[in-house]
């Protein structure tokens, strides 16, 4: 299975702006869902995974998708579902290389992010992975996305 990323509109059969309704309808046929909310603030997420990929489904403005982010599978764990970024497997292709082309920020550091699209990236994991003679994980280890002003706001 391939699940695209269409910043800043959405993630696979996720689009910002769906209810949460919608969300959990998108993501239940790969399973129950999980739904949770966070007390004191207007927060809710809806977890679950496709074929081992990690999906969290941020709801931050009451009823309303804002982000949906997606992680590799944790340690020995195979997939083999693609999350692809124009044709590029964001998991499987290194990072560096992912990033060529994009105007992304702190692109050398764990969690660069492209601003406009509002895709956010994390290198950061505790597993064995392949790394670079920096330390820092060959590929990426989750991806967000986010409205098209999604990171504006929080930088």
């Amino acid at each position: 299975m391939d699940l695209l990323l269409e910043p800043p509109h959405g993630a696979g059969p996720v689009r910002l702006g769906m209810t949460l309704d919608e969300a959990v309808a998108a993501v239940s046929p790969w399973g129950e869902p999980r739904v949770r909310t966070r007390p004191n603030r207007v927060l809710v997420t809806v977890s679950t995974a496709c074929d081992g990929v990690g999906v969290e489904v941020l709801l931050e403005e009451r009823d309303t998708v804002t982000a949906v982010e997606l992680w590799w599978p944790g340690e020995g764990r195979k997939t083999a579902t693609r999350v692809l970024l124009d044709g590029a497997d964001v998991f499987r292709t290194p990072a560096d290389e992912l990033l060529r082309g994009l105007p992304a920020r702190e692109a050398e550091g764990e969690s660069p992010f492209v601003p406009g699209l509002s895709l956010g990236f994390t290198r950061s994991t505790s597993q064995e992975v392949p790394r670079r003679p920096d330390g820092l994980p060959v590929c990426f280890t989750s991806v967000l996305v986010g409205g098209a002003d999604y990171y504006d706001h929080r930088i």
